[in-house]
C-alpha cells in the first residue's frame, strides 16, 4: 500500500485541511457573501494566503444553493487566452460527466469543436480545449456562458479568479476590462470573486474611478493572522512529531516573517528539520539560516534587473528610513540622486511589489528579503 506523504507545514501552495489555520472571521465573510449573490474583490500583500482562504470557502459553502468555479489566470497572455480558460473551465467546473459537457457545449458553443484529452492515471481526469477565436464568439457570448449554465443548473455560480491583475497587461487591456464589466454587471445568477497575488495593480484596477471595475464588489483587504493563532497551531504540529517548541519560539518566528502566512509556515519546517527535542535559541538561528540561503536564488533573480539606485533605496528602507525622502542629508546619505529620481524609483519598486506604502511611510513588501539585505550589508 503507498504510503501518503503528509509534511508538518506547506508552503508555496495553498493549503486546506489541517494545514489551514484560523480565517475564521474571513471564512465567514466570504462564505456569506458566496451564499448571497455578492461579487468580492479579495486584497492582501503576496504570501498571505488568499487562495488557500478561498477554496477553503469553497468546500464549506451550501452547495445546494452555489456551485463555485475556481480557475487561475496566470498564463493567459491575451484576451481570447482568457476566453478559452474561462469557458473551458467553466465547462468542466459545471458538468459532472464528460457526457454533460459536451451536451452544455452543443447547447451554448455549437459553433467550436472541442478536444478531450483524457488523463493516463484516471478514467475520470480530463482537459478540454475549445480553440475558441474571433471568428467564432464574441467576447460577450463567453463571458455571458457561466450565467446561461447557472440558469440551467438552477444554482448560483460563483466564479473565483486568480491572479486577476494579469489582464492589466494584456493588449487592448482597458478595452477587455469595459467588456468583461459590461456583460459581468448585467448577470443575475453569477457572482465573481476576483483575487490576484500583486497588489499595487489590483489596487489600481479596482480603487481607481477611472478604471472600469471601480467599485465592482466588496473589497476584502487579507490581514495578517495573528500571533495568538499561530501559536496553537505550530505547537500542535511540532507535539504531532513529538518535539516541543514554545509560545516565545513560536511568536520570535512570527516577528522575522512578520507574520506572512507562508513564511511562517516555511520558516516553521525549517525550525522543526533543525529539532531533535526541544527548539532552543540556536535552532531558531538555523531555520532563519535555512531560509535565506533557500530565498537567496529568487531574491538575486528579482533584483538582478534594478539599478544601483533602486538598489540603494531598498537598502536605505532595510536600514530604517521610511519617510523624509526628499531631505537632501537622506538623498546624499543613502546616494539617491535627485528628489524627481527618488519619486520615479519609488513608483518603479512600488510597481513591481519590491515596496509597499503605508502611513508610516515606504516598508519592503517581502520581509525575508529585508533579512537578506541586512545579511549583504
Amino acid at each position: 500500500m503507498k504510503k501518503e506523504v503528509n509534511p508538518s507545514f506547506l508552503y508555496g501552495v495553498s493549503v486546506e485541511g489541517d494545514n489551514f489555520t484560523d480565517r475564521t472571521q474571513e471564512t465567514r465573510r466570504l462564505k456569506l457573501n458566496f451564499e448571497n449573490g455578492l461579487n468580492v474583490i479579495l486584497i492582501s500583500p503576496r504570501r498571505m494566503g488568499k487562495t488557500s482562504l478561498v477554496k477553503h470557502v469553497m468546500q464549506v459553502v451550501d452547495k445546494d444553493i452555489v456551485h463555485p468555479v475556481y480557475m487561475d489566470i496566470y498564463d493567459c497572455r491575451s484576451e481570447y487566452d482568457f476566453y478559452n480558460k474561462f469557458a473551458e473551465t467553466i465547462l468542466k467546473q459545471t458538468s459532472s460527466k464528460i457526457e454533460i459537457l459536451m451536451e452544455n457545449v452543443r447547447r451554448f458553443l455549437a459553433r467550436v469543436s472541442p478536444k478531450i484529452s483524457m488523463s493516463p492515471d484516471s478514467i475520470t481526469d480530463y482537459s478540454i480545449t475549445l480553440g475558441i477565436t474571433p471568428k467564432e464568439y464574441s467576447p460577450e457570448e463567453v463571458l455571458s456562458l457561466p450565467e446561461q449554465i447557472a440558469k440551467q443548473m438552477g444554482k448560483h455560480i460563483v466564479v473565483c479568479i486568480d491572479e486577476f491583475q494579469q489582464l492589466a497587461e494584456w493588449p487592448d487591456s482597458l478595452q477587455v476590462q469595459k467588456r468583461m464589466r459590461g456583460v459581468w454587471q448585467h448577470q443575475q445568477h453569477v457572482s465573481y470573486c476576483l483575487f490576484g497575488s500583486r497588489q499595487h495593480m489590483m489596487n489600481q484596477l479596482f480603487q481607481d474611478k477611472r478604471m472600469p471595475f471601480y467599485q465592482f464588489g466588496e473589497p476584502n483587504y487579507l490581514q495578517d493572522i495573528s500571533t495568538d493563532d499561530w501559536i496553537p497551531f505550530i505547537q500542535s504540529k511540532f507535539e504531532k512529531k513529538g518535539l516541543h517548541i514554545n509560545s516565545n519560539f513560536v511568536q520570535q518566528i512570527c516577528d522575522t516573517v512578520e507574520n506572512q502566512s507562508s513564511y511562517v509556515q516555511q520558516l516553521s519546517w525549517n525550525v522543526m528539520l533543525n529539532t531533535e527535542n526541544e527548539v532552543a535559541e540556536e535552532t531558531i538561528e538555523m531555520g532563519i539560516s535555512d531560509l535565506l540561503m533557500q530565498c537567496t536564488p529568487l531574491f538575486m533573480e528579482q533584483t538582478g534587473s534594478l539599478t544601483s539606485y533602486q538598489m540603494n533605496l531598498l537598502r536605505a528602507i532595510v536600514d530604517g528610513q521610511h519617510t523624509h525622502w526628499s531631505s537632501q542629508e537622506v538623498l546624499t546619505k543613502y546616494n539617491l540622486g535627485t528628489k524627481s529620481n527618488v519619486a520615479k524609483m519609488q513608483k518603479v519598486l512600488m510597481e513591481r511589489d519590491f515596496i509597499v506604502s503605508t502611513e508610516q511611510g515606504l516598508f519592503l513588501s517581502d520581509p525575508v528579503m529585508g533579512l537578506w539585505f541586512k545579511k549583504k550589508a
